[in-house]
């Protein structure tokens, strides 16, 4: 008896977890669009509203060093998910990685300035260069490993501008704050603009990892986001806005 009414405590837990009505997810700035439409996507098929926390990667895992109440933390680079697995904060069996992301050089539609390559940021016109911060931002720490392997780091640098995170950087060039922005190809897509790749080899692999948080409340709804941006559906969506699978 006592065996039966444990083991419908714990099945109804599982059920309330599975149809948990609220899910925070806390993901890079790069995700904004891709994970908004997905988000919407997986309320429509499971009736659970995911709730984003958008920001540079770094400042997120703090968040969740400090306890945050997230439940599913997508971070842009690996590295962070694999720091935060080795202080025993997520559920390492839900580690993976889910995308690999691009850096592009971006201007607004009707600048005067035409960029066809990294070496262009040193030209007088260029006055201004918006990236995310490097020391937290993992599409901030791509472009200063591009702009150092390209030999181009110490006539920029006294050009740039800090974005928190790189949507913040898009922003800048966005609104006249900058001429020219390095940031995520996912975000392109925001704004009416010109821009080009930075070839891949002149920076690390942006890998993209995500885990479900530990001691989250709802383990399974984490779970079963997790798995829709990883099946076919969630693909696509992530492809659209120019993200590919790792190789």
């Amino acid at each position: 008896m006592l065996l039966a009414l444990c083991s419908s405590l714990s099945c109804g837990s599982r059920r309330e977890a599975e149809h948990a009505t609220e899910l925070t997810v806390a993901a890079a700035s790069d995700l904004t669009s891709a994970f908004e439409e997905i988000g919407r996507e997986f309320q429509s098929a499971t009736g659970t509203k995911v709730v984003f926390n958008f920001g540079s990667s770094g400042l997120l895992a703090k968040q969740i060093e400090n306890d945050a109440p997230i439940d599913l933390f997508a971070a842009a680079n690996v590295d962070y998910i694999n720091q935060l697995e080795q202080k025993g904060l997520i559920i390492s069996d839900t580690k993976k990685v889910y995308a690999r992301g691009r850096i592009i050089i971006w201007t607004p539609k009707d600048s005067s300035i035409q960029i066809e390559k990294l070496g262009d940021l040193t030209r007088p016109e260029v006055k201004r260069v918006a990236i995310a911060n490097p020391e937290h931002a993992p599409y901030g720490m791509a472009a200063r490993q591009a702009l150092e392997r390209a030999g181009l780091w110490d006539s920029v640098k006294p050009k740039l501008v800090y974005g928190e995170n790189v949507r913040q950087a898009l922003q800048y060039a966005q609104t006249g704050n900058v001429e020219v922005a390095i940031v995520a190809l996912s975000l392109s897509g925001q704004s009416d603009g010109h821009w080009i790749f930075v070839p891949e080899e002149l920076h690390n692999p942006l890998d993209q990892a995500l885990a479900v948080v530990k001691g989250t409340k709802n383990e399974a709804a984490a779970r079963a986001f997790s798995d829709f941006i990883l099946a076919e559906r969630g693909t696509a969506i992530m492809k659209k806005y120019g993200f590919t699978k790792p190789e």
